[in-house]
């Protein structure tokens, strides 16, 4: 279940790329299987071995072109192992939220970035966002969980600050809120309740066979109920660069 858009975000083979709080891996294996030359980052250990493994067992698939490769390691988000400009592509999806210091997280991505260089930012949507903390204390009081919400004009206005051009943005997973909500009002720990075990049948069928039926829907309820917003920015060239 891909948030970043690669229609919009293209990756090219080769692309340096730095997926920052890669979690499970899943924004880092689709670049992998582009041809990309991927770092998946995360400060969980359990997560990064994880998607190392995946990744070696991608490369035995022959699920990755020749040329392609993928590192996964564990890292701080505020202090990036990277020389500056180390990248070509840089993805954040669903940390910024979790981050006390997400303007610190935004320096440095920028810095590892090249000039030109592109960054897709994913956050939860303010409106279904606001909900699930309605419903549901547990949601976002948890160690580690949600700490801001964020509106779109605020995540943009950072992204700006930061130093880089927004090009595009767009909303994601419609069919994913009701699902929160469900969670949120029967608890967030609680699998067992009817409607949410149904529910979670509807996502895995979705995710599994891409009915164009569902597809058609959430691509209509997205801008109303899209769990996730995304931003496509880029960051500029240097003076002396745009000079030569």
């Amino acid at each position: 279940m891909l948030t970043v858009d690669f229609t919009r975000f293209p990756i090219a083979p080769g692309d340096r790329v730095l997926d920052l709080g890669c979690g499970a891996g899943r924004h880092a294996f689709e670049c992998y299987r582009r041809g990309a030359r991927v770092v998946a980052l995360d400060r969980n250990g359990d997560e990064i071995r994880e998607v190392a493994t995946w990744f070696a067992a991608m490369k035995e698939a022959g699920e990755a072109p020749a040329g392609a490769t993928a590192t996964a390691m564990e890292g701080d988000a505020l202090n990036l192992p990277f020389p500056d400009a180390s990248f070509d592509v840089v993805i954040i999806s669903e940390v910024m939220e979790h981050i006390p210091d997400d303007e610190g997280v935004l320096a440095e991505m920028v810095r590892v970035l090249r000039p030109g260089g592109r960054i897709a930012v994913t956050v939860p949507r303010y409106g279904p966002e606001k909900v699930c903390w309605a419903l549901s204390d547990a949601y976002h009081e948890v160690e580690g969980g949600h700490i801001r919400i964020y509106k779109a004009d605020e995540l943009l206005g950072k992204v700006r600050a930061a130093g880089l051009r927004p090009y595009g943005s767009h909303h994601a997973h419609a069919l994913h809120s009701p699902y929160w909500w469900l969670k949120c009002a029967f608890g967030v720990d609680n699998d067992k309740a009817l409607p949410v075990r149904a529910y979670h049948k509807l996502l895995v069928w979705d995710i599994m066979k891409k009915p164009l039926a569902t597809r058609l829907a959430e691509r209509a309820l997205n801008p109303v109920l899209g769990k996730s917003f995304v931003v496509y920015a880029t960051k500029p060239h240097l003076p002396a660069d745009t000079a030569l």
